[in-house]
């Protein structure tokens, strides 16, 4: 193994993000599944593995991918290291936040929730935030240009082809109430301006609340 201390810093936060998964993945194992569009989804977390895991893996515990090595400035692991730990965080409370909810696939349980609350209020798909995060980290902490920034090309596939499916699904299922909710947040990114006016909608009823209270 390359032992470097962002090499062990990337292999730590890989060791967590696996962790979540697996957490949350025991708490949904028995979903009763009521909507399913799985289709592609395999070959596409195939796919993503090659970015995130495989290449990683051969750089980390191999010399095979040696001949694209390079140096990065000495800040970027730093930034690198930060953004991880915002990702992750992002990632546990987004599993969190979903509750029973979730699914590794495009698949809906019976009794399904619209969650709106916690980091889905301001935008839809913090998970694929938080993925993106983890992305860009590891490719400032790996600094090799195969298994640093293959994490961006192959989840960018994923993310570009699997959204768009996964919002007509929530519109099939939840209709009006799903497309509100669209208007309302970004995909990944807050809309400053719907949430701007959401707070202060909700400062102007608490004012009106008060007024009358002390009438």
């Amino acid at each position: 193994m390359r032992i470097q201390p962002w090499n062990l810093v990337f292999l730590v936060a890989f060791i967590a993000y696996l962790g979540i998964r697996y957490f949350f993945a025991r708490q949904t194992r028995g979903n009763e599944k009521a909507v399913s569009r799985v289709g592609r989804d395999g070959i596409l977390m195939a796919i993503v593995s090659v970015g995130t895991l495989v290449l990683p893996t051969l750089y980390l515990f191999t010399p095979w991918l040696a001949f694209a090595d390079y140096r990065l400035p000495a800040w970027a692991p730093w930034f690198g290291a930060l953004v991880m730990c915002l990702a992750l965080w992002l990632f546990w409370r987004s599993h969190a936040d979903l509750g029973r909810n979730w699914s590794v696939t495009l698949e809906m349980r019976k009794g399904h929730q619209l969650v709106r609350h916690g980091v889905y209020r301001s935008i839809r798909h913090p998970m694929y935030a938080a993925i993106w995060l983890i992305s860009i980290a590891q490719g400032l902490l790996l600094q090799n240009w195969l298994a640093g920034w293959s994490a961006i090309v192959t989840f960018g596939l994923m993310y570009f082809v699997r959204t768009s499916r996964e919002e007509r699904m929530m519109c099939e299922v939840f209709g009006e109430e799903y497309r509100i909710y669209m208007r309302q947040t970004g995909r990944i990114f807050p809309r400053f301006r719907a949430e701007l006016a959401r707070k202060l909608d909700a400062a102007r009823n608490q004012r009106k609340n008060r007024r009358q209270r002390a009438a």
